[in-house]
This record gives structure tokens, sequence and C-alpha cells, in this order.
């Protein structure tokens, strides 16, 4: 079975078409239960809603930040007039294209993008990954189900940094600190029956019993057809050599600058420390490396969007140039956008 979100259904379809058009669904219908997998960027999210989405009675939807994105630290919804621009200008909003019914409040209007991907999957139960902000779901749906993934963070941060979204080990380590942070919260807040916690380690060498765990809370059982998503997409099937990559690919200097931001959250977590000496990062330290992570990601921006659209986008975020901003912003979206069909969406 395809993935009914992976990129080449969008290549034939448009970037501009909504893959919702043919969802019939009511407005104001309300899913009580949905399962959101959440957890850090590069922590195996994708590998795994993969391998759901893939199930018989399973539809997982990918990139659903949206809902909760523009929700601020109070927890206050956005304004729907500001939400609704701001939806042009989000890459995974642009790829989906959902319908918009304005008859409807944020929580109701959000919900209507989740019943949608149901009504296009056609299956019982519907999920969604959630990377950033996730703590806001339960302000939208009280009776979610969590699961969350976690991974060796200084795995994490490696590839973070690999993806051109950070130039050091120190500033790297920031996504996988804030999702941990964030699931501690919303895990207090949350029943045992309601949250399952799954290691990316686990899900590599035992990925059977890992899905058929996964499986039962969700109602369902381990179905052999989980696996066939190495057939569909461009992922491979589960490999050890995923596992531990920062111990040969990072250097000792960075291993000791991301277990100086993270050690104490990486032995809470089960992962045992490389045993290098503490690395005490100083006031200038943190000022020269706040430098070096800026121009990496400058030089990383740059590369992929080319000079003049960074330069301007930099320019038009500065003065607020808020009309010239959207517009960069789409022609930013539509290299994304490409970006992501590449990789199938995953």
């Amino acid at each position: 079975m395809v993935n009914p979100l992976s990129a080449s259904t969008i290549a034939k379809q448009g970037c501009n078409a909504s893959l919702f058009s043919e969802a019939r669904t009511n407005p104001f219908e309300r899913i009580q239960q949905p399962v959101f997998l959440v957890g850090s960027e590069r922590s195996g999210i994708r590998l795994l809603r993969l391998m759901l989405d893939h199930h018989p009675n399973i539809g997982f939807w990918a990139g659903f930040e949206y809902a909760v994105e523009r929700i601020d630290s109070a927890g206050n919804y956005p304004e729907l007039v500001d939400y609704y621009r701001w939806l042009q200008t989000d890459s995974s909003f642009l790829m989906d294209r959902p319908s918009i019914d304005r008859r409807l409040n944020y929580p109701e209007l959000v919900n209507s993008f989740l019943c949608q991907f149901q009504a296009l999957t056609n299956k019982p139960t519907v999920g969604a990954t959630v990377h950033h902000h996730f703590d806001h779901l339960l302000k939208i749906w009280p009776d979610a189900r969590f699961i969350h993934i976690v991974r060796d963070g200084r795995d994490v941060t490696r590839s973070c940094m690999k993806m051109g979204w950070a130039g050091d080990g120190w500033h790297g380590a920031e996504r996988w600190l804030d999702a941990e942070r964030r699931w501690d919260r919303l895990k207090a807040k949350v029943p045992e029956h309601r949250r399952l916690e799954v290691r990316f380690e686990n899900l590599i060498y035992d990925n059977v019993g890992t899905l058929d765990k996964v499986c039962q809370f969700m109602g369902e059982r381990y179905h052999p057809d989980m696996m066939n998503y190495a057939h569909a997409t461009d992922y491979e099937l589960p490999n050890a050599s995923l596992v531990n990559q920062w111990h040969d690919k990072l250097s000792k200097r960075e291993i000791q600058l991301i277990e100086s931001r993270i050690a104490p959250l990486l032995v809470e977590r089960g992962y045992p420390l490389s045993g290098l000496p503490h690395l005490r990062v100083s006031k200038m330290g943190r000022l020269w490396l706040k430098t070096q992570n800026k121009l990496g990601i400058l030089s990383r921006k740059t590369g992929r969007y080319g000079l003049p659209l960074t330069s301007a986008d930099l320019i038009a975020r500065r003065l607020r140039l808020n009309g010239l901003s959207d517009r960069i912003r789409q022609k930013i979206n539509a290299i994304d956008i490409i970006s992501m069909e590449q990789s199938l969406l995953l």
C-alpha cells in the first residue's frame, strides 16, 4: 500500500492541489481520542509513522505541526484571520492543503483537518506526528493518546547538524532538549493508560516486538504489512548501523559540547555518558558558539535557497515587511516542497 500522503501522490496532483479534495466530512464532527506520535526531529518519528501507516487499520499523518504551531506559550489560540494568513506560508500545510471551513473556531478547525485525513485514509484509527509544541495538543484534544519516541540525544544532535539546522553540538542539542522537556510536562498531565514511551533503539533491534506493543496500545494487533513501507518509500528496513552513530561520526569536542548541555537528561533517559572529561562552556564560549551557529545556518540557507532569496528573507523579517516576507516565504516553501517530494515526505 502506498502512503496516501506520499510525495509521488503530491507530484501527480501538483503542489497547489489539495490531497483532501475528495474527503467528505461533517465539519462539526469530533475525533475524541486521536493518537499523536511526538518527539524530537531526527528521533525516528518518520520511520515509526511509516510502519504504523502501513497497518490496514491505522492511518498516520505526517507533519501536523500547524495544528499547534501558532498557539502561544500561555496556551492562547491565534486569531483566526492571522492563522489563515499564516497557513498560506507554511510548507507542511501547503503540501496537504486540507480545506478551511471559516465557520469553525480554532479547535474545531484543526480537528476538521484531522477528520479530513481520516476520511481520506478510510481507516478506523487515525494519528498524526507532531515535533514542535506538542504539549499544546491537550488543549484541543483533552482525551488524546500519545506515543513518545526517544533516541539518544547525541545521535539526534549529530543528525540535526548534518541537516544544517545547527552549526555545533551545543546548539544542535536544543531540539532534543526542548522535545524531551515538553514530553516531561505533557507526561505529567496524561494518565498512564493514554501514553506509551518507545525507544528508537528498541524499534531498530526488535522492530516486531516494539511494533506489537505500539499496536496493542492503539487497540490493534501487529500486522506484517507494517514492514512493507520499505517497498513504497525510500526508507530501508531497520538497520543496526543507525544506532550509536555518534561514537564514530562526532569529534570528541562535539560529544563534550553535547553532553555539557544535556548530560543529566541523557542519563535520566537511560543513555550512558561517553566518559569524556566534562567540558565547561563559559559565557564568552557560548557567545562564540552562538556566532558560529548563526554563520553555519546562514551558510546552509544560502546553499539551499541562493544568496538573493536568503538576503531578501532576512531583510524582510528584520524590517517586519509582512507582505514582502510572505511572498518570499512562498518562494522558499516551493523549494522546500520540492525537497520533501524528493525525499518522499517521510
